[in-house]
């Protein structure tokens, strides 16, 4: 009879945390959507998302942040084209190749890496990194697209490899065994056996390490140049969507169309991070359902 009560209650205290936590993350959508929808009082939807000025400050301002939605495109995309590669072929070591004893040393300085503090890792970029691209590659400004890329793919390769080693490593031996089995190779078991039936939880991992990416904000602020300007190549300054939002929130007056516009701009933030993780939702699921039929 205790037992069932103290079953009762533990089951209760649960869905009570759970409830709670979809309350929060409703509170937080409702009040991201109540301050940025009267931006549209102000300016339409489509000259919002396709206008090159973003001048919230001159009388009348412009809030086009087309600019800011490229800059955080390629900064995501570039600093995609980093890390999946390291993150994917990090996992690979750790779970197919490394001896225990490597592995026990490689892993902790991994995710060593993801605790790193944001700030850290932005100030490494503004004075290790920046001067270097200045240096050798006759960068007008150290503080580009690409230096930012760098430090973004740095943040996104631990939660890239965490997640695609446990894929790896779950993958049942008897498939690994059979393959073997039958004549093939070390590396073709891996790219034909392995990683194919690790293929869900290494996308989810990828999406995951993008969503990251994509709503990063202090590394941007600090390293990717601040110019709310399309780029024209990789050394070129970018202003990402929250990096205006951190600049700017605290100089924008309560209630004003500026205001308004920055909530509007983490209402876009909002849905390219939701769009990742549905993506990883998609791929998980139907690598699922393919690896069990």
């Amino acid at each position: 009879m205790k037992r069932t009560i103290k079953d009762f209650i533990f089951e209760k205290s649960l869905l009570f945390l759970a409830l709670l936590t979809l309350a929060g993350l409703a509170g937080i959508i409702w009040f991201l959507f109540k301050e940025g929808m009267p931006v549209l009082d102000t300016i339409s939807l489509k000259h919002f998302l396709t206008g090159h000025d973003w001048y919230p400050t001159e009388d009348p301002p412009s809030f086009g942040i087309f600019p800011l939605i490229i800059g955080s495109v390629s900064v995501t995309l570039l600093a995609a084209v980093l890390a999946i590669p390291l993150g994917i072929l990090c996992a690979i070591f750790l779970s197919e190749i490394a001896s225990s004893r490597l592995r026990s040393i490689f892993k902790p300085f991994i995710e060593l890496l993801a605790a790193m503090p944001s700030v850290v890792i932005g100030f490494v970029g503004m004075t290790v990194l920046a001067p270097f691209l200045q240096d050798y590659f006759g960068a007008p400004t150290g503080l580009n697209i690409l230096n930012a890329a760098i430090l973004l793919a740095l943040m996104a390769v631990p939660t890239i490899c965490t997640i695609s080693e446990d894929a790896l490593r779950s993958v049942p031996r008897s498939l690994k065994e059979s393959s073997l089995a039958l004549g093939a190779t070390h590396w073709e078991t891996l790219t034909t056996v392995t990683i194919p039936a690790a293929f869900s939880g290494i996308a989810t991992g990828v999406m995951l390490g993008l969503s990251r990416v994509i709503g990063e904000t202090m590394v941007v602020l600090m390293v990717a140049g601040g110019a709310a300007l399309i780029p024209e190549s990789l050394f070129d300054p970018v202003r990402p969507m929250p990096a205006s939002i951190v600049a700017e929130m605290a100089e924008s007056p309560f209630g004003s169309s500026h205001y308004h516009a920055l909530f509007a701009i983490g209402i876009v933030l909002f849905f390219f991070t939701f769009l990742c993780n549905l993506a990883a939702f998609l791929v998980s699921q139907k690598y699922k359902l393919k690896a069990s039929s």
